[in-house]
């Protein structure tokens, strides 16, 4: 993949989670409408006192990681599983949510994942 390409998927992708991490601390983006599944989900995590807290802490870190290209290998290996769930809850509990970051940030992630695959080479022979 062209390195200028792949340059601006991970900085785009570092921003969003930077941007969504902080979030989760400052509460400065607008709360979606959601649908009485997907609140109950969210509001159980944020209620758990700590799985909200420690989803921003790995936005944040992974976010900064791949926008300062440091460690990029290992801030998609974090963001692998948040991107998943994600996606998988906007599938399922929201689909409106689709159309938004959730599809963009598993995009990203197949993008980079592949830009960097001859780091994940050995995790799979």
């Amino acid at each position: 993949m062209n390195s200028r390409l792949t340059m601006a998927l991970r900085i785009l992708m570092g921003l969003i989670f930077v941007v969504f991490g902080a979030n989760k601390f400052g509460g400065f983006l607008p709360n979606p409408e959601l649908g009485a599944e997907a609140g109950s989900l969210i509001g159980a995590i944020i209620n758990s006192g700590f799985m909200w807290e420690l989803m921003g802490i790995i936005y944040v870190v992974a976010g900064v990681l791949l926008i300062i290209n440091k460690a990029v290998p290992f801030a998609l290996v974090l963001l692998a599983p948040m991107v998943v769930n994600i996606f998988l809850f906007h599938a399922v509990l929201d689909p409106a949510g689709l159309e938004g970051p959730s599809s963009l940030v598993l995009i990203l992630q197949i993008a980079l994942t592949y830009a960097y695959w001859h780091k994940f080479k050995g995790l799979f022979s």
